[in-house]
């Protein structure tokens, strides 16, 4: 057993509210029954994953999120598991929420986004002295408005907070969010530098590398996952590059092994819910480092721990511990 993992960055609570409809700017909809909270983000999915996956690893919380509510459930949540370390949770301000607008009658959904205290956390929050962990997961870039600021040596904040992590031996490992824009070529390459870890999806590899991974029938480009994962390498990431879709997980490891391996074979009616398989997988990437397993074990594992996701709508209901995520796989394949 290792130091265990730190995860940081985002914190969110969804609050879904069922609408009868969608209105016309100027217009009233009625709200119906079943308005709900639930947590999300980076450290919520992914630590809650670690922690059902083994329960006996050490697990540390880090960010910033409210004095309110919603700031108390994230703790009440993460408090369900004895080995989440919450005291590098910063209560201060409105916690980051984002309203979801579920219309009932053509099933889409609209999201208003709130970053709050997340949106501030940076650097000079954590106490590097104090913290005693193995890997450092954080996430997500573009999505921390503090650490994606500027920095005239580094090339963004998040660069230099990397960079101070591996300085006190701590291993880094980076997730990114799913954006429409061009701030990936400004805003993660410079965070690759400093990353011993890197497990995106293929939408996010293709903004950040420039290499096409889906072609204009949204059919994956296989030949160019191994190319992306290259050009991910020579940006900096120096141990795992790693690289999860709907079809399955992909990696080059520290010697530059390629790993491909295909998604778990589902039954009809399987999948409740996708909001939390990407970082599922993650967890389960994770997990493995931690172990020490080898890469081509860690992506199964990955791959193993979205699928055990997949089969709940909540981002975090479906995971389960690691034999048993590993009977899935066995009976999946």
């Amino acid at each position: 057993m290792g130091k265990g993992i730190c995860v940081a960055g985002n914190m969110i609570v969804d609050i879904l509210y069922p609408t009868m409809g969608w209105p016309k700017q100027g217009e009233l909809v009625h709200i119906l029954d079943g308005i709900s909270r639930s947590t999300g983000g980076a450290v919520c999915n992914v630590i809650i994953d670690l922690a059902k996956l083994d329960p006996k690893m050490p697990l540390y919380a880090m960010g910033k999120i409210g004095k309110d509510a919603e700031g108390d459930l994230i703790l009440e949540r993460m408090g369900d598991y004895p080995n989440i370390d919450t005291r590098n949770v910063i209560q201060d301000g409105i916690s980051a929420f984002t309203l979801v607008l579920a219309d009932t009658v053509s099933n889409e959904r609209t999201f208003f986004t709130y970053l709050g205290a997340n949106g501030r956390f940076d650097e000079s929050d954590i106490d590097w002295d104090s913290l005693d962990c193995g890997i450092l997961h954080i996430g997500y870039i573009l999505l921390l408005n503090a650490l994606d600021q500027e920095d005239p040596e580094y090339g963004s904040r998040m660069a230099r907070l990397l960079h101070s992590a591996q300085q006190h031996g701590i291993k880094t490992s980076i997730d990114v969010v799913s954006e429409a824009s061009d701030r990936f070529a400004q805003l993660v390459p410079p965070a690759l530098r400093y990353t011993d870890y890197c497990i995106i999806n293929e939408i996010e590899a293709g903004q950040t590398t420039g290499i096409p991974l889906r072609d204009e029938n949204d059919k994956l480009i296989y030949d160019n996952i191994p190319l992306a994962l290259k050009r991910m390498k020579e940006m900096g990431v120096s141990t795992w590059a790693v690289i999860h879709s709907p079809e399955g997980g992909f990696g080059l490891d520290e010697n530059d092994n390629y790993i491909a391996k295909e998604s778990l074979h589902l039954p009809k009616g399987y999948i409740k819910g996708s909001v939390g398989a990407g970082d599922a997988f993650c967890a389960g990437v994770l997990c493995g480092a931690e172990h020490g397993d080898k890469l081509e074990d860690a992506i199964m594992l990955g791959i193993g721990s979205a699928a055990a996701s997949l089969s709940e709508a909540n981002a975090t209901d479906g995971m389960r511990t690691e034999a048993q995520v590993r009977e899935l796989i066995d009976e999946l394949r």
